[in-house]
């Protein structure tokens, strides 16, 4: 049997066209850098970053309905930034963060995400609603 180097920890490579989506889609997200960092700690309930909450604990940019919340959420799992929280029982309302997400949060620790542009805005909307389902 072989050994595997398990002391690397940059074991994940992703191309540019990759990190530039999934920072494009962060800062088009509804969502602050908080949020990230909050992630990076622990895993972070929908409950805490949807409505009044978001707000409260500098997650979001203005209060989401759970609907909004989760929406944004998912398409931030789908660009490979979040993942959900499992647990014994399943997966629960929880998100953390990928490795893809751990490197962007490493990033922007302690900065403000880049106001996004219009051609930023533009490509993830049209990326986001008209993608490939596989």
């Amino acid at each position: 049997m072989t050994a595997v180097n398990s002391s690397n920890p940059k074991a994940f490579s992703y191309s540019q066209s990759t990190i530039e989506r999934a920072e494009r889609s962060l800062i088009c997200s509804p969502f602050s850098p908080a949020l990230l960092e909050a992630m990076r700690q622990r895993s972070v309930s929908v409950s805490a970053i949807a409505q009044d909450n978001g707000i409260k604990y500098g997650y979001t940019k203005q209060p989401l309905s759970e609907l909004a919340c989760d929406q944004a959420l998912d398409w931030l799992i789908q660009v490979g930034v979040l993942r959900r929280e499992v647990d014994g029982q399943g997966i629960t309302d929880s998100f953390r963060l990928t490795p893809l997400g751990q490197k962007l949060a490493e990033q922007y620790q302690n900065k403000n995400w880049p106001q996004p542009s219009w051609s930023d805005r533009i490509q993830n909307a049209v990326t986001r609603w008209f993608r490939l389902p596989f």
